[in-house]
């Protein structure tokens, strides 16, 4: 098994993929077998810089925060108060000021923040797909690593995909459509009781 795995392991040469990239090829010569040298790279990107670390602590904890509703109620609060300061103020320019500055400069950050977390959450959910493909008897690992391919290659690869669904279980996929449809109006039949 190790030797098919070996065989059909894509290996991608894109550049510009960053740590994620260095990563992935250390899995891939840790899966070949290139255990020493996939190992000290795998450290490496495991063990990254300081700045990096903190960054992603922080960026994580403000990702976390950010999505609890008592975040959401905190800045609902945050514009009545402003939108009832308003008489206070005669709703002057600098009344208005202060909240465009203030969505504006949190908004710009935000962006950043939650990017960083999207893109590991992305990466370290690849990762987990890489491994199921690569463990299960039966798939095809030159899917491992097509998240580095471009966008036109990947709708090339999804239409073959289909394809071969459509050939292989057009039977099998109209009757599993039916179950779905059936429990999909057991369970609504049941919500409405």
């Amino acid at each position: 098994m190790a030797e098919r795995q070996q065989t059909h392991i894509l290996h991608l040469q894109t550049p510009g993929i960053g740590a994620a990239g260095k990563s992935h090829r250390a899995a891939q010569e840790a899966i070949a077998g290139d255990d020493t040298a996939a190992g000290d790279r795998m450290a490496q990107s495991q063990n990254g810089s300081a700045l990096n670390r903190a960054f992603t602590a922080f960026a994580n904890q403000v990702a976390h925060l950010a999505g609890r509703p008592i975040s959401f109620v905190l800045c609902c609060a945050i514009i009545i108060v402003w939108a009832v300061s308003g008489p206070i103020f005669h709703y002057s320019d600098t009344w208005q000021l202060i909240i465009n500055t203030g969505t504006t400069i949190i908004t710009f950050l935000m962006v950043f923040l939650i990017q960083n977390t999207q893109n590991r959450d992305g990466a370290a959910v690849q990762a987990k797909l890489d491994e199921l493909i690569r463990a299960l008897e039966g798939a095809r690992n030159h899917f491992i690593g097509i998240e580095h391919l471009t966008e036109e290659q990947l709708e090339a690869i999804r239409a073959v995909c289909e394809r071969e669904a459509t050939a292989e279980g057009a039977e099998a996929g109209r009757d599993a459509a039916l179950d779905v449809e059936h429990a999909v109006h057991a369970q609504e039949s049941k919500l409405q009781r």
